[in-house]
């Protein structure tokens, strides 16, 4: 703490005793917030250390700057939004200033109205508008104090503010014993102790009878320089224990002194003192009234408790505070369990059930020593309010508690699994599993031990993407059926998506298809999903020729799938529009999955829609959108939302497919191996199967035959039902090419059997080129031209340009120069203008083996190639006429950020309105899904 003022050696007064390195980094934040930028600081060290000291400077030096102050509280931590209330309760005022989707997820979190629970992204980007719109009038400086104690809800959105942040005039500041996981990656300060002459100038300011320079050395060392510790510990100790030594022979952590020496402390208060300050720890608002109300019901008075003081270690003002955290943790945890729970009741008498209802649940729950139904059942009203909020982690620690206070076995069953899954959702895998293990144990139905089996299974999925999922799912919906037929169904499609997903084995697979096409017939009109269900149960069992019709039902019918549904079991339905190679409506489903994730703020979701478009866009060529799509899925994820709530982080497909096809074999190569290696050890055979493929389109560009065909042949055997045919082509191509004609012969009787029965110009502008390499003479050069006129007609550039490729190869090695170079020449433009460096080189080599004197060059730089992917993001949305609002809350920015970017893309393109924009970078450039 140390918070006596000094003079630094140049002069300046820091007010804080050796910490000049430190406030002079809080006073350069501060003044970077003045003229216009934004700051985030993580101050992080162990208790005691100084922490507390640095936010108090940094407040004491922003008098100029609009300041808010929130404080982690360790039993609030399962309060959802607890921390985020106090920073947005001083700006409320301001919500109508927001968008209405963002005004209207602030007052659903803080309960100025009902409604559905808003996504945290949502509530996310609503606290960044409301921090920025306040900075608008003065600047902002956000404190949040013991910052490992704030509810995780909290932490996340507030973590995803501070990555927003860039030029809203705003600094957010925490104080922390250690970097919480939710704001990792941002920059941080470790504070450590003193140095030996700071620490020994401290020492000599609180002790009042002279020490041996030995006593005094072992003391700075064993304190480790801690400041709160060097002043609180002589406090503790008598001056014979202090000069000789003796109370030096604990061999406590500074903490553990720290604690011990305000326990002395308390100890010597009388009764009543003590219990208003168990009273005062336990009560999380700091509300003084409360406070005195629940004390009063203990008999306690102020003029009874505060005659003799309270040693300094607990003040009254507007706010009841402690000396330090360390204070209230001490009072707390050295109280007897019968007297906590005295002090939870007596809160729990003095808190309104009509304002504050959920609170109120939490005291009566940490007053009840054993089972209590009525308590239990308001816990559980207490989880479906804060669900509707939108906290998951609070409605899963009102819902645990509320099993262990639950008596009748059928009930705390019920609790149990409603606990287990609201526990999955909150990403908490290992309190899901103890949930569902108590559900599993007090069962008294079928009904009740299938849904327990049911999150079970959606908890072995949700651990690490195995191949265990897919049969637990099929049992859960099995056994469903004669409960509920719509939850049945549902988990039968989750069951085989999860098995396509994981490309599991084909038995596996196909099991579940039979048990699919084994339902009864829908009732009346038939949903979305039970089309879905019929086409990809018939994909399996009777291949793709039979499911082609049902396959197109479903995909139109996916044009009017209700929102809710697709960001359900969306993720499996879009796989249909590929599954009949139809390249415009998989990028028009992606794209709709995307705005629908958007729009809903549905962060979870996102990042998997994005990776869908990703994917797509890449078989258009536009190499830059794809990019851009990247980056906004990094940006969504940078907290590892998605690793969070999946149990293992995401194999990168997209980046894989785009390294690949660019052709930059080192950059590619290391991804590859990383991914293998990766996604192998946590059983993601999709990411597997993505990484040979990817290979497999890098070897090929670079004409190492050799490697690409074993990495093609990896990937086409594993089950999925989407890579392990798109690799097909790449098969052919380098078997054909090292002489391997029965290999070749037969990875092109399964592409046939894959696109025969799609007649797509890409199905069969691919299968035209594959049979054309397998063909000689004039079956040859008639595939050829069928392949480019097919591939012609679609957006998919780099397999129109392979086409024309390979027709000039095979031309030149037909002694038809000149036919070649019109080929090749083209392909090398097609290559060059879209980025595929390793197949603009092989065609170069080509033309320079007909005689063609052509000139190696590099990929065909645009204006534009000076933007990073979020500038050129931001450039295309102006373009097309967004405002900075409707810009911001696309890619999670604030409008003054979205502002700040446009000046820097001004300048990079030497510009000066909007409407050059469109001058610069023409309409389409980045355009990932208009047909």
């Amino acid at each position: 703490m140390a918070h006596a003022e000094h003079s630094s050696p140049d002069g300046a007064k820091t007010g804080l005793l050796g910490r000049r390195t430190e406030c002079a980094l809080l006073d350069e934040m501060i003044s970077a917030v003045r003229i216009g930028d934004s700051r985030t600081l993580v101050i992080h060290g162990p208790p005691g250390v100084g922490k507390s000291a640095l936010l108090d400077y940094a407040t004491r030096a922003a008098t100029d700057l609009r300041v808010l102050h929130a404080v982690g509280i360790e039993s609030e931590m399962e309060l959802a939004f607890a921390t985020l209330h106090q920073i947005c309760a001083p700006l409320l005022e301001r919500l109508k200033n927001l968008p209405q989707p963002q005004c209207a997820a602030l007052e659903t979190v803080f309960g100025i109205r009902a409604g559905p629970p808003p996504d945290r992204f949502l509530v996310g980007m609503a606290v960044l508008g409301l921090l920025s719109d306040a900075a608008e009038k003065h600047p902002l400086l956000c404190l949040v104090d013991d910052a490992q104690w704030m509810d995780r809800v909290s932490a996340q959105i507030l973590g995803f503010v501070a990555r927003r942040l860039l030029a809203e005039s705003v600094a957010l500041v925490f104080g922390a014993r250690e970097e919480p996981r939710d704001l990792l990656g941002l920059p941080e300060l470790k504070v450590t102790g003193l140095g030996d002459a700071d620490a020994h100038t401290l020492l000599d300011s609180v002790t009042h009878t002279r020490l041996d320079q030995d006593i005094r050395d072992r003391l700075v060392a064993e304190t480790r320089g801690n400041p709160l510790a060097l002043l609180e510990l002589p406090r503790g100790l008598t001056v014979t224990q202090l000069a000789g030594g003796f109370g030096l022979l604990n061999g406590d952590t500074p903490p553990g002194r720290i604690e011990q020496s305000f326990l002395s402390r308390i100890e010597g208060l009388p009764d009543e003192t003590r219990l208003l300050l168990l009273i005062a720890a336990a009560e999380p608002v700091g509300d003084p009234a409360l406070v005195w109300s629940a004390a009063g019901r203990r008999g306690v008075t102020p003029e009874t408790a505060l005659v003799g003081g309270t040693d300094g270690l607990l003040s009254f003002d507007i706010c009841v505070t402690f000396r330090h955290p360390l204070v209230r943790s001490a009072v707390y945890r050295s109280a007897a369990e019968e007297d906590r729970r005295a002090a939870h009741l007596a809160l729990a008498e003095v808190t309104d059930p009509q304002a504050d209802p959920d609170r109120r649940a939490w005291h009566l729950a940490a007053a009840t020593a054993g089972p209590d139904e009525s308590v239990a059942a308001e816990l559980e009203r207490s989880a479906g309010r804060a669900q509707a909020r939108g906290g998951l982690a609070a409605a899963a620690a009102f819902l645990q508690r509320s099993v262990a206070l639950t008596g009748d076995t059928s009930r705390r069953a019920e609790r149990a699994v409603a606990a287990a899954d609201i526990s999955l959702q909150a990403g908490d895998l290992d309190a899901a599993r103890r949930f569902v293990d108590i559900a599993e144990q007090y069962a008294r139905s079928e009904f009740q031990r299938v849904r327990a089996h049911l999150v079970r299974s959606r908890i072995t999925f949700a651990a690490g993407l195995g191949q265990e999922a897919p049969p637990l799912l099929l049992t859960a919906a099995q056994r469903l059926e004669p409960f509920d037929t719509d939850l049945a169904r549902e988990t039968y499609l989750l069951a085989w998506g999860t098995s396509a997903l994981v490309a599991a084995d084909a038995d596996s697979l196909m099991t579940i298809s039979r048990a699919m096409r084994e339902l009864p017939a829908a009732t009346g009109t038939p949903r979305p999903l039970d089309l879905v269900i019929e086409a990809c149960a018939l994909l399996v069992t009777d291949g793709r020729a039979a499911a082609v019709p049902a396959l197109r039902r479903a995909v139109t019918a996916l044009a009017d799938l209700p929102a809710p549904d697709l960001l359900t079991w969306g993720w499996v339905a879009n796989g249909v529009s590929a599954a009949v190679w139809d390249d415009q409506a998989m990028r028009s489903t992606y794209s709709r999955a995307v705005e629908v994730a958007r729009a809903a703020g549905a962060l979870t979701e996102l990042p998997f829609c994005l990776a869908s478009l990703g994917m797509a866009t890449t078989w258009t060529g536009d190499f830059d959108a794809a990019a851009a799509i990247v980056d906004e899925a990094d940006i969504v994820d940078e907290a590892d939302i998605v690793a969070a709530a999946t149990g293992v982080p995401l194999a990168p497909h997209v980046k894989l497919r785009l390294s690949a096809l660019r052709g930059r074999s080192a950059d590619a190569e290391a991804l590859i191996a990383a991914t293998i290696e990766e996604a192998g050890a946590s059983g993601q055979l999709m990411g597997v199967t993505v990484a040979h493929w990817a290979a497999a389109v890098l070897n090929n560009g670079l004409a190492r035959y050799e490697q690409a065909l074993p990495a093609a042949r990896i990937s086409s055997r594993i089950a999925d039902l989407w890579v392990s045919v798109w690799v097909l082509p790449e098969l052919v191509e380098a078997a054909v090419r090292v002489g391997a004609q029965d290999v070749a012969g037969d990875a092109l009787a399964r592409l046939a059997d894959a696109a025969q029965p799609c007649d797509t110009d890409w199905a069969q502008g691919v299968l035209a080129r594959c049979r054309a390499l397998l063909s000689t003479g004039a079956p040859a050069d008639r595939l050829y031209r069928r392949a480019i006129e097919r591939l012609g007609r679609t957006r998919l550039r780099p397999e129109l340009a392979r086409a024309h490729l390979l027709y000039g190869e095979w031309l030149r090695r037909d002694r038809r120069r000149s036919d070649a170079r019109g080929q090749l020449r083209t392909a090398y433009e097609m290559f060059g203008s879209i980025g595929m460096e390793a197949f603009a080189e092989r065609a170069r080599r080509e033309l320079l083996a007909t005689g063609e004197t052509v000139r190696k060059r590099t990929v065909e730089a645009s204006t534009s190639d000076e933007l990073t992917p979020q500038e050129k993001q931001i450039a295309l949305l102006v373009q097309d006429g967004f405002s900075n609002p409707e810009v911001g809350s696309r890619l999670f920015l604030s409008p003054r950020t979205v502002e700040w970017h446009l000046r820097k893309i001004f300048t990079k393109l030497s510009i000066t309105s909007r409407r050059q924009l469109r001058d610069v970078l023409p309409r389409g450039k980045y355009e990932a899904t208009p047909d």
